[in-house]
């Protein structure tokens, strides 16, 4: 059996299997989320983003259509690959690690679909926000679209399974050592393979600690991707508007 679990989002994230799991992801949703965020944020079409852990760049490339300059980077060589045929004068991929800050300012920088709180070392979580703040402009913004660890706990579904291209993925569910865990488990082409997704439980006032750390200042929390307010025991997201 083929078993990756230390830095897990190395090695998963530049499979094709994580791509088969989620590839029912909700285009039409992450739209709706790039329209209500730049509208919010009142970005102008001269502005530059940063794709923070782009993945295989669906929401740089949507805001790119949307007229923005955009640059998406991620630590996946593969997703990379495949983001760079989208690529024109305006939209750009590169291989890059979050944790250190890119060579530019941006007048936004979005860290979307809970990117945050992969890593081994604690420090490594904040030393990405301090990236973050080193990769805006001086009037720019931060956003990071986080889980609601409080509703993943109260909502957890321990286990199921989830058959996509003719793969059985097993999946069981749990929180251990202040980590929300997932275990994936699967056969094909009669390998088998175990996976396990690791993301730290990371509640607002862990964020907040990481904020007054860092020097940077919380302008906004919503709970979900109409930007409606955030509520503790109900909203599924986390999303911060950092400065």
């Amino acid at each position: 059996m083929q078993k990756e679990t230390d830095n897990w989002y190395s090695s998963w994230f530049d499979t094709p299997y994580y791509h088969i799991l989620y590839k029912d992801r909700d285009d039409d949703e992450a739209e709706l989320f790039m329209d209500s965020l730049t509208s919010f944020l009142k970005l102008s079409k001269k502005s530059e983003i940063l794709d923070l852990a782009c993945g295989k760049g669906r929401h740089a490339i949507y805001l790119n259509e949307l007229g923005y300059d955009v640059t998406g980077i991620d630590l996946s060589p593969s997703s990379i690959d495949f983001a760079q045929q989208f690529e024109n004068d305006r939209l750009r991929f590169a291989v890059h690690d979050m944790c250190l800050p890119y060579p530019k300012k941006f007048d936004a920088v979005f860290n979307l679909f809970t990117s945050f709180g992969y890593f081994e070392k604690e420090e490594d979580n904040f030393r990405t926000i301090k990236s973050i703040q080193n990769e805006l402009k001086l009037n720019g913004y931060g956003v990071i679209d986080f889980l609601n660890v409080d509703f993943v706990k109260k909502n957890i579904v321990a286990s199921e399974m989830k058959s996509i291209d003719g793969i059985n993925f097993s999946i069981d569910r749990y929180i251990k050592d202040g980590y929300i865990i997932k275990d994936i488990q699967f056969t094909h082409e009669k390998q088998d393979y175990f996976y396990t997704e690791r993301v730290k439980a990371i509640s607002l006032a862990d964020f907040n600690a990481y904020f007054k750390k860092a020097g940077v200042k919380l302008l906004h929390c919503f709970g979900d991707y109409h930007l409606n307010d955030f509520n503790e025991e109900t909203s599924e997201r986390l999303i911060l508007i950092i400065h």
